[in-house]
């Protein structure tokens, strides 16, 4: 059986694809206690962000939302699609446009800071009570002096 895989993208100013995606971050935060942005904070950022959005046979299975400095706001990948390479391509597509990334990471989602650290982001400091809930984070930035773009080459030709 052959998958599909696609590679679209919501422009600022679009929501195409808000409500697929609002419907995984969901799925995610049910089962994983992550991902807790509210709908309409969620709504918003997501609409003048670009996002860059991978699809299988028509279902979401990830996607990034990056504001214009190259923060990652909003970065998530289905379970199931999980450890095939979809996170590293989105930073990539992120890497692809902007001199550094950054994001913020719960201190506790040991998943999401073990993708970061693996792709070679740094915490550069923690910040108390970041989250709404009260929930502490790390800010985490790739390629402050380096190029983004020589380390995530290879995601582009792929």
């Amino acid at each position: 059986m052959s998958v599909n895989v696609e590679k679209r993208v919501d422009q600022p100013g679009s929501a195409e694809h808000a409500e697929q995606a609002w419907e995984l971050k969901e799925r995610i935060r049910r089962s994983e206690g992550v991902l807790k942005q509210r709908r309409g904070f969620f709504i918003d950022a997501y609409r003048r962000a670009t996002t860059h959005l991978y699809f299988e046979d028509e279902t979401l299975i990830g996607f990034a939302s990056t504001r214009r400095d190259g923060y990652i706001l909003f970065l998530a990948i289905a379970p199931e699609a999980r450890g095939q390479g979809y996170g590293e391509r989105l930073v990539a597509e992120v890497a692809h446009d902007h001199r550094s990334v950054s994001c913020h990471a719960r201190t506790t989602n040991e998943g999401a800071l073990a993708f970061y650290e693996n792709i070679g982001f740094e915490v550069k400091r923690e910040i108390t009570s970041y989250y709404e809930d009260g929930g502490d984070a790390y800010y985490l930035r790739l390629g402050e002096k380096a190029s983004i773009r020589e380390k995530f080459s290879d995601l582009f030709r792929r």
